[in-house]
């Protein structure tokens, strides 16, 4: 049988305490920093800070966009998702994303013009991206038609 005694003192019990502290914070960031909303795989980059980043967001899934937005706003995710909201929120986890976290949150609304929809032409300009970002990282949004039996889908580029 082993007997093993440490004498511990004060200061170096509140030393290793502070010290193993500034490594669980030191963990605990770099975990949270690399969480995204969008988690294909993280190979989505989700930044969405400057115009810059929108369409390079909107890019990396193969659309081309008009650089100038057709519309920017503010809008309130609802605190309880009605029926409509529920079917948006299908489309964005099929795509990984879920605005529930998101609920009663302010986030930006961007809406671009989209130029390259298969079997659309350009000069038609009917089809439309919008993105939600929330603190410079896109949460959610959608590819849309204008038409009025049009559709809505995710950010995936539709195969030919």
């Amino acid at each position: 049988m082993f007997v093993f005694s440490v004498r511990a003192n004060k200061p170096k019990l509140i030393a290793a305490l502070c010290i193993l502290f500034l490594v669980l914070i030191i963990v605990s960031f770099f975990i949270n920093k690399n969480e995204s909303p969008v988690t294909k795989g993280n190979e989505i980059n989700a930044k969405a800070s400057s115009e810059e980043e929108r369409i390079a967001f909107l890019s990396q899934f193969g659309w081309k966009i008009d650089d100038d937005p057709v519309e920017v706003t503010e809008v309130i995710i609802p605190s309880e998702f009605n029926d409509t909201y529920t079917k948006y929120n299908e489309i964005q986890k099929n795509q990984s994303m879920n605005l529930e976290p998101y609920k009663g949150k302010r986030v930006k609304k961007w809406v671009y013009e989209v130029e390259n929809y298969p079997g659309y032409a350009e000069e038609e300009s009917c089809i439309r991206a919008t993105l939600l970002i929330y603190d410079g990282i896109v949460i959610g949004g959608d590819v849309s038609s204008l038409e009025k039996d049009g559709f809505m889908q995710g950010f995936d580029f539709p195969e030919s």
